[in-house]
């Protein structure tokens, strides 16, 4: 025993601690090494709160996504819908078709009374008396509320419709 005391012993007065310590064997851990376990399980929890903050905007930036791309569609059949209203106009020899803004109107509140999605008709008429053009909109909301994403938008669509006779 008294040799062994000679080495010196692990956390006895005026040993140097650490990797390579005197009196250390090799690949034995020391008490310094050992104060650091558990300090990777705070940065794994921390980044497992941002991953899934993460999927969840990108979850939510899909859904907008989608949400506009059906009031793209609602506005495009609403403006089609109106595009068909129209009158044919005789003039000498000239056949023309031509657009009234209430037929427009009439015809892209049908539309949008049949999808009934909660789309609402901001505006409908005829910019050159040829063209149709409908404005729509609605609300969207996340699917999850959180304080990553705004909690209510007002999204909106115009579509564009021409008539012509050939």
């Amino acid at each position: 025993m008294s040799a062994m005391r000679s080495r010196g012993r692990v956390g006895e007065p005026g040993e140097l601690r650490g990797i390579g310590g005197l009196g250390e064997p090799r690949g034995r851990r020391t008490p310094l090494l050992d104060d650091e376990h558990g300090s990777t399980m705070p940065l794994i929890l921390g980044y497992l709160v941002l991953a899934i903050a993460l999927i969840y905007v990108c979850v939510c930036a899909t859904d907008l996504y989608i949400a506009q791309k059906r009031l793209d569609s609602v506005a495009d059949a609403a403006a089609l819908a109106g595009a068909d209203g129209f009158r044919v106009q005789i003039d000498g020899e000239a056949i023309r078709a031509e657009l009234d803004d209430v037929e427009i109107a009439d015809q892209a509140r049908a539309v949008i009374g049949i999808i009934d999605d909660g789309t609402e008709l901001v505006s409908a008429g005829s910019p050159d008396g040829l063209s149709a053009r409908v404005t729509v909109r609605a609300s969207w909301a996340p699917p999850l509320l959180s304080d990553f994403v705004p909690r209510m938008l007002t999204i909106q669509s115009t579509g564009t419709s021409r008539t012509a006779l050939e």
